[in-house]
């Protein structure tokens, strides 16, 4: 295993210079890396077949196949991309990545309001909060999850807080959010993560599948009273995309427990059977069982 100090100095050059190269250099990599996933490599092609195919039973063989080579295209596309993000310009991240309906957010922070921006692993999750640091023009707060290997944290936190987002490790998220208190930010998070070290977890159906999830923005939202926004994100060609924001909680609101977790889930759902090869299926999602006393 490598020294995890010498890790964390390894020079990042050959990123920049993949990062340097002209999109009509790395479209057609892009394309050459899907094309290698789906029929070289065959990555994770397995857990692709069996999550497709249990979420959309009543798919023809054919049509299974079409789904899981757009899958790969699409995933080789936001990987080239997100290389890409070391040098993005802001010219070129607006021309990219565009916010619609979110004047209620912006009136919010602009009245003095923190809000929740609650997202998924939609498309292009990376460039989505790069667009939200350029675009909002308040503070910034996104929760990650720490690597392992620390070269891979560093640069991936200096990639992330490039337009000034402060990244906030997730298991400090609340702790980090109340000595915020009140002051006008914006706070956001990925939450369709399989909940595998949490025992704070609501179960549900979801894409055909008793899934558990993450309470993580139902609990923030309990105690801080917070505005809550689901950010919505859809590809409108290669290489662009175009985010929403859709009210996810208002102060207020009187909900039973798991309510807000289950409206989350059903516009998780609803964004990916708008566009079913832009979710990650290849992760294992569905790795927790639900018990019969759930």
């Amino acid at each position: 295993m490598a020294d995890p100090a010498t890790s964390a100095q390894r020079s990042a050059w050959w990123v920049r210079l993949l990062a340097a190269l002209p999109w009509w250099v790395m479209n057609p990599l892009a394309d050459l890396l899907a094309w290698l996933a789906w029929r070289v490599v065959r990555v994770e092609q397995r857990s692709l077949r069996e999550n497709l195919s249990a979420s959309y039973p009543t798919l023809t063989e054919p049509q299974l196949q079409r789904l899981m080579r757009d899958y790969y295209r699409n995933f080789s596309q936001v990987l080239v991309e997100v290389i890409r993000s070391v040098n993005l310009s802001e010219q070129e991240l607006r021309e990219r990545v565009t916010l619609e309906h979110f004047e209620p957010v912006r009136s919010l922070l602009a009245a003095g309001s923190p809000v929740l921006l609650v997202a998924a692993h939609q498309c292009n999750w990376e460039w989505m909060l790069l667009g939200l640091s350029l675009e909002l023009g308040h503070p910034l707060e996104a929760a990650y999850k720490p690597l392992v290997d620390g070269w891979a944290q560093r640069e991936m936190l200096k990639a992330r807080s490039r337009f000034g987002a402060r990244l906030v490790p997730a298991q400090e998220l609340l702790a980090h959010i109340l000595r915020g208190g009140r002051t006008p930010r914006a706070i956001a998070m990925v939450a369709d993560q399989e909940p595998r070290t949490s025992e704070r977890r609501h179960w549900l159906r979801f894409m055909n599948r008793d899934t558990a999830f993450f309470m993580g923005a139902e609990e923030i939202t309990r105690v801080t009273k917070f505005p809550a926004f689901f950010i919505g994100l859809r590809r409108t060609r290669r290489g662009h995309y175009a985010m929403s924001a859709t009210p996810l909680y208002q102060p207020g609101e009187k909900l039973n427990t798991g309510a807000l977790t289950e409206r989350y889930a059903r516009l998780v759902e609803a964004q990916i059977e708008a566009s079913p090869a832009d979710w990650p299926w290849s992760h294992k999602r569905w790795k927790l069982k639900k018990s019969l006393y759930a």
